[in-house]
């Protein structure tokens, strides 16, 4: 595609991106949200992370058949329309206060999400020259997380209200019939917000059928690889660095979910009030555009892709040991600015780990999204020992995750061959 025409295809995905953030990092109020609506544990509450991202591993490779299928453009507005049936489920879900329901409510919308993504990172991709293919992820990420700084505050103005921290400690000692009734209360409010957003899915989903939005074809980026080497290859297996770039992306998506979705459980933890946490996940968010704003500026021409990645690396330990050897709103400060840390891992990692699949990059890309799983199961980990010590010591887990990332940033990207 000529550089002429890419503007309005680009502008397009950037505003699909934005959908992703806004709907992703709802979760990091729906976490606190559902942990006292339904009665959880910290380790039950990270469920809605695992039901959410484990849709990715499920439906990555369906997601890339289907694009092979239909072609980018319909598969995005499919994807969008998935993503309003997720987001209908909450309707059954806060009328029984039934967990089960959300987590299948999470589970569609995660589905949806999966093709959105399968579709639209390859396509920002090959948009323009591998060299500055971080920078485009870097714009589209900008809308992402403007989304969602903007999503938990646009929840919150729904299901918090003033007088919830008196009701919360209340509920210890209230009778049986009185706790129920202010539960169902308290989960009732979630279906307008979600019946807002159905609407709004359906709409783009339709609206996407009748833009003119060109498909790409992933097989042109062949043109841009080492044509003999790929030719030689028989599997997908066979490019150790992509394998290497799903298991980082896998620690990233990890560390990056635990940063954004577990900030306001641990402010409630160090004794901050919801009414004050609730706009902590924001924080987070907000750091992260700045690292975008940053990696805009600096990649390529200042800072390769490969540098970046090493001093984002590098970052996330320093932080992560800020908020473990601290207490109090500087240890919470530090898993924010872990936002800064996290912004250009993703944007550095994906065309390092697709550059020169040609016939692969499907499939390569599907992999990639499968990695978005890391968002499923690190959370749960850090839910599991915040149970059994406490949440401040269960951010140990993000120290070997960014370990890894430094790796694939110095050495592992480099590996062609077994």
């Amino acid at each position: 595609m000529k550089k002429s025409s890419t503007f309005f295809p680009l502008l397009i995905v950037g505003a699909l991106f934005f959908i992703l953030g806004f709907v992703t990092w709802l979760n990091g109020l729906l976490i606190p949200y559902l942990k006292t609506a339904c009665e959880l544990t910290n380790f039950q509450a990270l469920f809605v992370a695992f039901a959410f991202y484990i849709s990715f591993t499920l439906m990555a490779l369906p997601s890339s058949w289907i694009l092979k299928t239909i072609g980018f453009k319909n598969g995005m507005s499919l994807g969008l329309f998935i993503m309003g049936l997720g987001a209908l489920v909450f309707i059954p879900a806060a009328n029984t206060r039934d967990y089960n329901y959300f987590l299948l409510g999470l589970f569609i919308l995660g589905t949806g999400i999966a093709l959105l993504q399968t579709a639209v990172n390859p396509y920002v991709t090959i948009l323009g020259p591998i060299e500055s293919a971080a920078k485009r992820i870097s714009m589209m990420g900008i809308a992402n997380k403007v989304a969602g700084v903007i999503a938990p505050l646009a929840l919150a103005y729904f299901i918090i209200r003033e007088g919830d921290d008196a009701m919360i400690k209340s509920l210890e000692t209230v009778d049986a019939a009185t706790k129920n009734s202010l539960l169902d209360e308290m989960a009732h409010r979630v279906i307008v917000p979600y019946v807002i957003m159905a609407g709004v899915l359906f709409l783009l989903a339709l609206a996407i059928r009748f833009i003119n939005l060109p498909d790409i074809n992933t097989e042109d980026e062949s043109e841009n690889s080492d044509i003999l080497e790929t030719e030689e290859k028989t599997s997908i297996f066979q490019f150790p660095y992509l394998i290497l770039g799903v298991l980082t992306l896998f620690f990233y998506v990890g560390v990056e979910v635990i940063a954004g979705d577990t900030i306001i459980r641990y402010g409630e933890s160090m004794g901050i009030e919801l009414s004050k946490a609730k706009v902590f996940t924001s924080y987070t968010l907000a750091a992260m555009l700045v690292g975008y704003v940053i990696g805009i500026i600096l990649i390529p021409k200042y800072l390769s892709q490969k540098k970046a990645l090493q001093i984002s690396a590098i970052l996330g330990v320093i932080f992560s040991l800020g908020a473990i050897f601290t207490t109090g709103f500087t240890s919470v400060f530090f898993i924010a600015i872990l936002g800064l840390a996290n912004a250009l891992v993703w944007p550095a990692v994906w065309p390092l780990a697709i550059h020169g699949l040609g016939k692969f990059i499907n499939t390569g890309s599907a992999l990639l999204i499968m990695a978005i799983s890391g968002g499923a199961i690190l959370p749960l980990i850090w839910g599991w020992i915040s149970d059994l010590s406490s949440p401040r010591e269960a951010y140990w887990v993000m120290i070997p995750a960014y370990l890894f990332i430094y790796f694939f940033a110095v050495k592992g990207h480099k590996i062609k061959s077994w």
